[in-house]
Protein backbone atom coordinates (compact mmCIF):
# COMPACT_ATOMS: atom_id res chain seq x y z
CA UNK A 1 0.00 0.00 0.00
CA UNK A 2 0.86 3.63 -0.89
CA UNK A 3 2.34 5.54 1.75
CA UNK A 4 -0.94 8.07 0.90
CA UNK A 5 -3.13 5.49 0.87
CA UNK A 6 -1.94 5.07 4.37
CA UNK A 7 -2.02 8.22 5.34
CA UNK A 8 -5.72 8.46 4.36
CA UNK A 9 -6.74 5.44 5.80
CA UNK A 10 -5.48 5.94 8.82
CA UNK A 11 -7.49 9.73 8.59
CA UNK A 12 -10.39 7.07 8.60
CA UNK A 13 -11.01 8.89 5.01
CA UNK A 14 -13.50 6.87 2.88
CA UNK A 15 -11.70 5.00 0.51
CA UNK A 16 -14.39 4.12 -2.80
CA UNK A 17 -12.90 2.38 -5.46
CA UNK A 18 -12.54 5.86 -7.52
CA UNK A 19 -10.48 7.11 -4.45
CA UNK A 20 -9.00 4.62 -4.58
CA UNK A 21 -7.54 5.01 -8.08
CA UNK A 22 -6.95 8.77 -7.53
CA UNK A 23 -4.52 8.01 -4.42
CA UNK A 24 -2.87 5.08 -6.46
CA UNK A 25 -2.39 7.58 -9.45
CA UNK A 26 -0.48 9.93 -6.91
CA UNK A 27 1.66 7.51 -5.65
CA UNK A 28 5.56 7.81 -6.06
CA UNK A 29 8.42 9.99 -6.10
CA UNK A 30 8.56 13.42 -7.57
CA UNK A 31 5.35 12.83 -8.65
CA UNK A 32 3.89 16.47 -10.05
CA UNK A 33 0.44 15.66 -12.55
CA UNK A 34 -2.01 18.06 -13.69
CA UNK A 35 -5.60 16.91 -12.97
CA UNK A 36 -5.82 16.17 -16.57
CA UNK A 37 -2.73 13.61 -16.34
CA UNK A 38 -4.60 11.87 -13.11
CA UNK A 39 -7.73 11.37 -15.35
CA UNK A 40 -6.04 10.16 -17.63
CA UNK A 41 -4.30 7.64 -15.59
CA UNK A 42 -7.37 6.76 -13.62
CA UNK A 43 -9.43 6.03 -16.50
CA UNK A 44 -6.79 3.60 -17.69
CA UNK A 45 -7.31 1.71 -14.46
CA UNK A 46 -10.83 2.25 -13.78
CA UNK A 47 -13.27 3.62 -17.09
CA UNK A 48 -15.92 4.23 -15.34
CA UNK A 49 -14.46 7.24 -13.18
CA UNK A 50 -15.66 10.91 -14.25
CA UNK A 51 -13.42 14.34 -14.67
CA UNK A 52 -16.08 15.55 -11.91
CA UNK A 53 -15.07 12.82 -9.43
CA UNK A 54 -10.63 13.09 -10.40
CA UNK A 55 -11.06 17.17 -9.64
CA UNK A 56 -13.09 16.71 -6.31
CA UNK A 57 -11.04 14.08 -4.95
CA UNK A 58 -7.76 16.07 -5.71
CA UNK A 59 -9.87 19.05 -4.07
CA UNK A 60 -10.36 17.17 -1.28
CA UNK A 61 -6.96 15.74 -0.99
CA UNK A 62 -6.13 19.37 -1.32
CA UNK A 63 -7.94 20.48 2.01
CA UNK A 64 -7.22 17.84 3.55
CA UNK A 65 -3.34 18.29 3.63
CA UNK A 66 -2.54 15.47 2.12
CA UNK A 67 -1.54 16.59 -1.51
CA UNK A 68 -0.11 19.61 -2.63
CA UNK A 69 -1.41 21.67 -5.10
CA UNK A 70 1.86 23.26 -6.70
CA UNK A 71 1.45 26.28 -9.64
CA UNK A 72 4.63 27.54 -11.46
CA UNK A 73 4.92 29.98 -14.31
CA UNK A 74 1.61 30.57 -14.92
CA UNK A 75 1.54 26.66 -16.27
CA UNK A 76 -1.80 23.82 -15.33
CA UNK A 77 -1.39 23.10 -11.35
CA UNK A 78 0.38 19.80 -10.28
CA UNK A 79 -0.77 17.86 -7.76
CA UNK A 80 2.38 16.49 -5.34
CA UNK A 81 1.64 14.06 -2.74
CA UNK A 82 4.85 14.70 -0.65
CA UNK A 83 3.08 16.90 1.56
CA UNK A 84 4.30 15.90 4.95
CA UNK A 85 8.55 16.09 4.44
CA UNK A 86 9.46 19.30 4.05
CA UNK A 87 10.92 20.19 0.31
CA UNK A 88 11.25 22.65 -2.52
CA UNK A 89 11.39 22.25 -6.04
CA UNK A 90 13.36 21.93 -9.15
CA UNK A 91 11.23 23.34 -12.27
CA UNK A 92 12.30 23.06 -15.60
CA UNK A 93 11.84 26.41 -17.58
CA UNK A 94 11.41 24.51 -21.18
CA UNK A 95 9.02 21.62 -20.49
CA UNK A 96 7.77 22.17 -16.98
CA UNK A 97 8.98 19.07 -15.49
CA UNK A 98 9.00 19.27 -11.46
CA UNK A 99 11.43 17.86 -9.25
CA UNK A 100 11.53 17.38 -5.30
CA UNK A 101 14.41 18.82 -4.10
CA UNK A 102 15.89 19.14 -0.26
CA UNK A 103 18.97 20.91 0.34
CA UNK A 104 20.68 21.18 3.66
CA UNK A 105 20.44 24.37 5.95
CA UNK A 106 17.05 26.44 6.89
CA UNK A 107 15.75 28.69 4.26
CA UNK A 108 13.47 30.49 7.19
CA UNK A 109 17.70 31.31 8.60
CA UNK A 110 18.41 33.04 5.34
CA UNK A 111 16.12 36.00 5.33
CA UNK A 112 17.55 37.92 8.03
CA UNK A 113 15.13 39.86 10.61
CA UNK A 114 15.42 43.32 8.93
CA UNK A 115 13.75 41.86 5.63
CA UNK A 116 10.83 40.11 7.60
CA UNK A 117 8.93 43.44 7.87
CA UNK A 118 7.66 42.42 11.24
CA UNK A 119 5.84 38.90 9.71
CA UNK A 120 6.00 35.96 11.61
CA UNK A 121 6.40 33.58 9.02
CA UNK A 122 5.06 29.85 8.90
CA UNK A 123 6.12 28.61 5.50
CA UNK A 124 8.65 28.86 3.24
CA UNK A 125 8.38 27.99 -0.57
CA UNK A 126 11.36 27.66 -2.54
CA UNK A 127 11.17 27.06 -6.25
CA UNK A 128 14.51 26.73 -8.37
CA UNK A 129 14.09 27.03 -11.92
CA UNK A 130 16.53 25.90 -14.51
CA UNK A 131 16.83 22.95 -17.63
CA UNK A 132 16.43 19.96 -17.26
CA UNK A 133 18.97 17.45 -19.41
CA UNK A 134 15.85 16.92 -21.82
CA UNK A 135 15.68 20.41 -22.81
CA UNK A 136 19.14 21.53 -22.64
Amino acid sequence: MSDLLERLRGRGWRMTAQRRVVAEVLDGEHVHLTADEVLERATGRLPEISRATVYNTLGELVSLGEVLEVATDGRAKRYDPNAHRPHHHLVCSGCGAIRDVHPAGDPLADLPDSERFGFTISDVDVTYRGICPDCA
